[in-house]
């Protein structure tokens, strides 16, 4: 047995959700993430990976079971998680598809990093963060005042999530 101990690095992010469809929508047709096979557990779910050849399982959706809350619903938002950073590509492109399908967003760089961050949240109100090498993206246009991040504004709106549908 080895004494060897690593964090190697992140398995998976579970979202609980009251609408797993809605929830797919968002994730599968807005970020562009993929299903993947998953176990049948016996609840609704789903198991979500990046779409390249070499992407892992990055996120697995619960929508219900033992889980849930006592009125048999989950809440909203990320509680003691304030979001999911994931890497990405493709700004511009992002950027495209929250306007088309309405979602407010909220940007901005990172100082002294080549590091571009986009906020969104998916329909349940957990915040994802999607996080852009500059150095490997087009330049960065100006960030309208509406989008610049402030880490103190919290601006999920569940009515802005029926476009979804």
């Amino acid at each position: 047995m080895s004494d060897l101990c690593a964090v190697t690095g992140l398995f998976h992010v579970l979202v609980k959700t009251n609408d797993l469809q809605h929830t797919l929508r968002f994730y599968k047709g807005i970020l562009g993430l993929r299903e993947a096979k998953r176990p049948p557990f016996g609840n609704p779910g789903a198991w979500l990976m990046c779409p390249q050849p070499s992407g892992g399982l990055i996120i697995h959706v619960w929508a219900g079971g033992p889980l849930w809350e006592k009125d048999g619903r989950t809440p909203d938002g990320t509680a003691t998680i304030d979001h999911v950073s994931l890497t990405a590509i493709g700004h511009t492109g992002f950027r495209a598809k929250f306007a088309e399908a309405g979602l407010p967003w909220r940007e901005g760089a990172i100082p002294d990093t080549t590091l571009f961050q986009m906020f969104v949240y998916d329909p349940s109100g957990v915040q994802i963060e999607l996080t852009f090498d500059l150095d490997a993206e087009a330049p960065l246009p100006p960030i309208p005042p509406e989008h610049r991040y402030d880490h103190t504004e919290k601006f999920f709106d569940r009515a802005r999530y029926p476009s979804l549908s």
